[in-house]
């Protein structure tokens, strides 16, 4: 079980799927209604998750992602939001964000473990990182303060392990 704060505050207990495990099979839709299946997947895979794309952290967090996609043709990269296609070509569009971006209907939230079901964020996901390699979660870090930011850094790395 993962604790989730907002401002310093516990709010959510969340149970995601851990490292070792198959990832769940999930089948999301691009901004351009194109379907992307886990596993479809043949590099490896960072999936970065956030729960509304219009924030400041989550937008951080996906414009760094969006950089490091660029630069790292040999992985995959997704980004899920509970946001509406709508809203997240919105603020592609304005930002400048060019990578696979999909919305979770619920099914990744659930399938992962990751959909908050009390408090302010209700039905929202949990801040957090995988990486996947030949099915395999091989990488999870649960941003335990909604507010903060990921470690980058650490998720990149797991991906050359």
């Amino acid at each position: 079980m993962e604790k989730i704060k907002v401002h310093g505050i516990k709010f959510i207990s969340i149970d995601p799927i851990t490292v070792g495990q198959d990832a769940p099979e999930v089948v999301l839709n691009d901004l351009a209604g194109q379907q992307h299946q886990l596993s479809q997947v043949t590099k490896p895979l960072l999936i970065s998750v956030f729960p509304d794309i219009r924030t400041k952290t989550c937008s951080l967090q996906t414009q760094r992602f969006n950089v490091e996609a660029a630069a790292h043709q040999d992985i995959e990269f997704w980004s899920i939001s509970n946001n509406t296609p709508e809203e997240q070509a919105n603020w592609c569009a304005a930002h400048g964000v060019d990578m696979t971006i999909l919305a979770d209907d619920g099914s990744f939230g659930e399938a992962f473990g990751l959909t908050m079901k009390i408090g302010p964020l209700v039905n929202r996901l949990a801040r957090s990182i995988f990486v996947i390699k030949d099915g395999k979660v091989v990488y999870r870090q649960i941003v335990t303060e909604i507010s903060d930011e990921p470690d980058y850094q650490a998720a990149l790395a797991a991906i050359t392990k």
